[in-house]
Order: C-alpha cells, then structure tokens, then sequence
C-alpha cells in the first residue's frame, strides 16, 4: 500500500464519518449538508477502487491485458453515483425549505405517537405491572376492588380508541 492509497483511505473514512455525524443532527439542512458529504465519499471511494490511474482502458500491443488495464466499471458506477446523489439533493433541499417555509425552522420535531409506542412496547416487555397477578387481571377485580363495576369486554374508561393504548394489539 502506498502513500495515496493510506490518504485516499483516511479522507474516505473523513467524509463518511462526519457525514454520519451531519445526518443524526436535528437540523434539515446540516442533514442534507451529511448526505452530500456521503455521496462525496463514495464517488471517491469507487474512483480509488478503480486502481491506478493513468492507464488505458485497451491495452496497445500487450498480451498481458488483465495487469495493465483500467477497470471502467467503478467509473461508470461513480457516474450513476454522482446522478443519484445530485437527483436526492435536490429532492432533499426540496423539503427542507418546504418545511422552513411551512413552520419557519428547519428543526425536526420529535414524533409524539412513535414516542408512544416505544413507551407501550417498554411496558409490555417489563412484563406485569405492579398489582396484577400472573395471567394479566387486575388483583382486586374478583374481590370487589376498583375494577369489579366494570364490563370485563369493554374499554377502560379513560381509553377512547376502542379499548386499545398505541402500540398495542386489537
């Protein structure tokens, strides 16, 4: 391994590594600012995968062509990259502005029913809450507790989607 390809390596590694960084920020535009630094780094990384550059895709006069070739497939791969990069770019800052305009930050806003179903998926995997017994029933219901006035089929009264928390199965 020479020089360039050690360089080549550590700029790649660069570019994904604060690209990665860009794209969990909460900013839209420090996101789309992430994907180009992406998109920069793997055009480079396929040209540098092509091999040493400089030498011609037919070789004149030689029997040996496979050591002294250039492989034109990471080039032609670099190009589509380059396309689909520059085509979700703009689709990208496309909305971007449209959410600057719409709400007048770029900020992405947590998403309150995923939020919801996180928390209802924790609860299930804790197991049964406290005051139930083994099979899920409230412990006081059999002995005319809270629970005993109400219809074993119907919702909890403080639910009005049909008896069922997000997350939870119907």
């Amino acid at each position: 391994m020479n020089v360039i390809d050690g360089t080549m390596a550590l700029v790649v590694g660069g570019l994904f590594a604060i690209g990665f960084y860009l794209m969990l920020q909460r900013s839209l535009m420090r996101i789309v600012l992430g994907f180009i630094l992406l998109g920069h780094g793997t055009n480079l990384l396929l040209l540098v995968a092509g091999g040493t550059p400089g030498r011609p895709p037919v070789p004149a006069g030689t029997t040996d062509a496979s050591a002294r070739t250039a492989d034109p497939l990471p080039q032609a791969m670099a190009l589509t990259a380059i396309v689909i990069t520059f085509g979700l770019t703009a689709f990208l800052m496309t909305l971007a502005y449209r959410s600057w305009r719409l709400s007048g930050h770029d900020e992405v806003h947590d998403d309150v029913e995923d939020r919801l179903i996180g928390t209802a998926r924790e609860r299930a995997e804790a197991g049964p809450a406290p005051g139930r017994d083994e099979g899920g029933s409230e412990s006081g219901r059999d002995k005319g507790g809270p629970a005993a006035g109400r219809d074993e089929a119907g919702p909890a009264p403080d639910r009005d989607d049909g008896g069922t928390a997000p997350g939870e199965d119907r």
